[in-house]
């Protein structure tokens, strides 16, 4: 199963990504792990190893290895051309798009599903979705049924070519050493199973802005004074709010490399990553609500409630964009970081001189009681 991502709390996943990126770095290799449950994203970097991917998601990307089966449900499902899954993959999601490898059989279902001219599936393929298209290597058979289906020229299948579509398109150049067969009775059974459904690609866009409303909510009611510091560091500070961020960023994962070589840190190290994770996601939100008290004091408006979806929904839209998208997301995440280390450090010091002060105030009263 995984660990995400983080399409901040779900979208927070140029964060992780550099996590896992950084720890794989000091380690070689990353222990083996599961993840079962929901995230925002789910990302497995390229030189990270997990047993097994079971959950709910906005995002799953696979750049890494998987060494048994990748159950998912998400907006979009990717494994790059450098992910190697050991087992099956089943998905449902909006988007599902293989260019690495995949040992076992591959059930998805989708708005699109694309398997890419880097793809090589040991097993058969099944496919039910919108729009369809085989440019891989698969060594089984292909069960097919969308409304546009494309077997592109560099398309090999092993075994037999079985569709049903409205529209399908085969290149001279694609080989299929079995049959290629229109079948219309396949159409409902193609994807994960009997009940396929798909989701469209804003569903997880959807997903990490309620999750991410949730967090933020907690926070700004738990911690109101807290979150209105972190929120007038950054407004006062930006530059400063971000450098700390990036020095953060840098500092911690390496920190638990370190922990992670020694036998007896590995615990903490694991702890550690843990509460760093959460940290990410904490400090994403926090950085889009500081830019959403901002944008709102540019109309004289000051209600945190407010800033809080107006910031969130806005990077929600930035973050959407096509190839920037995840810049003004790690720009949010740099902020948060920053402003968030910097108020809790600034916290620690108040305490620290405040029972210095009463330490103080004692000494002197003892001194006193002594002198009479």
């Amino acid at each position: 199963m995984v660990t995400t991502a983080s399409q901040g709390g779900p979208r927070f996943v140029a964060l992780l990504v550099a996590f896992a990126v950084v720890l794989s770095l000091g380690t070689g290799v990353a222990a083996a792990q599961s993840y079962q449950g929901a995230a925002g994203t789910i990302v497995v970097g390229p030189d990270e190893t997990y047993d097994s991917i079971e959950g709910v998601a906005g995002t799953v990307i696979v750049r890494g290895t998987v060494t048994g089966d990748i159950a998912a449900v998400a907006g979009t499902v990717h494994v790059t051309e450098t992910g190697h899954i050991g087992g099956d993959i089943e998905a449902a999601a909006g988007t599902v798009r293989i260019d690495g490898t995949v040992i076992g059989d591959v059930s998805v279902g989708g708005g699109t599903v694309e398997i890419g001219e880097t793809a090589q599936i040991g097993g058969d393929l099944d496919v039910g979705a919108g729009y369809a298209a085989v440019h891989g290597t698969v060594d089984g058979s292909v069960t097919a049924g969308a409304e546009e289906l494309v077997l592109g020229p560099t398309a090999s299948v092993g075994g037999d070519f079985r569709y049903d579509a409205a529209s399908f398109t085969r290149d001279p150049g694609a080989s299929v050493s079995g049959s290629v067969v229109q079948d219309d009775s396949i159409g409902a059974d193609t994807g994960p199973n009997a009940d396929q459904f798909t989701l469209p690609s804003w569903v997880g866009v959807v997903y990490g802005l309620f999750a991410n409303f949730l967090l933020g909510a907690l926070l700004l009611a738990v911690f109101p004074s807290f979150s209105s510091r972190v929120a007038d560091r950054i407004a006062k500070s930006p530059a400063t709010a971000g450098g700390v961020g990036i020095l953060t960023l840098i500092a911690v994962p390496f920190v638990l490399v370190i922990l992670l070589i020694t036998i007896v840190g590995i615990p903490l190290s694991l702890v550690g990553a843990v509460a760093f994770g959460v940290t990410l996601w904490v400090a994403t939100v926090y950085g889009q609500f500081a830019v959403g008290v901002w944008a709102l004091s540019l109309a004289d408006r000051d209600n945190r409630w407010l800033a809080l979806a107006v910031g969130l929904i806005g990077f929600a839209i930035l973050g959407a964009v096509p190839v920037v998208g995840w810049v003004f997301e790690l720009l949010a995440l740099l902020l948060g970081l920053g402003a968030l280390a910097l108020t809790l450090r600034e916290s620690y010091q108040r305490r620290g001189n405040s029972a210095e002060g009463r330490q103080t105030t004692l000494d002197e009263s003892g001194g006193d009681t002594t002198a009479v």
